[in-house]
């Protein structure tokens, strides 16, 4: 068996002397080898075949063959990152080892991967939601609504949460050219009562587009929302107006992402 070369005591302890460290040897009992110095109670442990100093020991210690040589001028203090950074404290950030996945500026922003995130007030303020434009000439009426409700609702968006207000606001114009299949235009109905007795009143497709068509697109957007506090909120995201004109040009929206190829009615 090839020998392994171990340093005397007498050399550890001139080393210790040297570093103004204490040395403590298996050879002699509990106090320190090194004359001069101040003893230091210690156990042995007969699993490392050395001295291990107590649990309760702050300072920093090296085990060497049957040796331990304690650093009296070095001294070190553990703290969570958690204590020295703040606990809840501003913003969560994005992790190290997802950063590369984003640019430089939205590091800073809200962990989207951490599963415990929730949007807070300061994440859904209507004033800087964005707003969307779409003219629903010649589009089909179930696949516009349904289109209109997942932007209304925020389904499009990683930061999607069913029980917050996280969606944008939809501009609808050219209301009265929305088209249906099929005999729609003359079989579907629309009811509505006035609360008095025999005050039921029915309507097609066609007389309700040709009185207020602006209510045929809301009535299907409203049906396809939370029914409640939420959905009530929502449906104030909808504008629907007869005609190319609208007096949102200030919100300055954009064309609304359409993914569905068979919303535009074949001719």
């Amino acid at each position: 068996m090839a020998s392994v070369w171990a340093p005397s005591s007498s050399t550890i302890c001139a080393a210790a002397a040297s570093s103004k460290s204490r040395c403590y040897s298996s050879s002699s009992s509990s106090l320190p080898c090194c004359s001069g110095s101040s003893g230091f109670p210690v156990k042995t442990s007969p699993f490392l075949g050395a001295f291990a100093l107590p649990l309760s020991m702050s300072r920093p210690f090296v085990l060497s063959g049957s040796l331990v040589v304690v650093n009296t001028q070095q001294s070190f203090r553990v703290r969570s990152e958690n204590k020295d950074k703040g606990k809840g404290k501003g913003k969560p950030v994005v992790p190290l080892d997802q950063r590369w996945m984003f640019e430089e500026h939205e590091l800073n922003g809200p962990d989207i991967w951490n599963k415990t995130w929730y949007p807070k007030a300061a994440d859904h303020i209507n004033t800087d939601k964005p707003w969307y434009i779409v003219d629903a000439t010649d589009k089909i009426l179930g696949r516009l609504a349904s289109t209109i409700a997942i932007h209304i609702r925020g389904k499009d968006l990683p930061t999607y949460t069913p029980s917050v207000d996280m969606g944008a606001f939809v501009i609808v114009v050219n209301a009265e050219k929305v088209a249906v299949s099929g005999k729609k235009r003359t079989q579907k109905l629309y009811r509505r009562h006035s609360g008095r007795p025999g005050g039921m009143k029915v309507e097609t497709f066609d007389q309700l587009q040709r009185r207020i068509p602006e209510r045929i697109i809301e009535h299907a957007v409203r049906g396809m929302l939370p029914k409640g506090r939420l959905g009530r909120a929502l449906f104030n995201h909808l504008k629907v107006y007869k005609g190319p004109d609208h007096p949102h040009e200030a919100q300055k929206p954009v064309e609304l992402p359409i993914r569905d190829k068979r919303i535009q009615k074949e001719k």
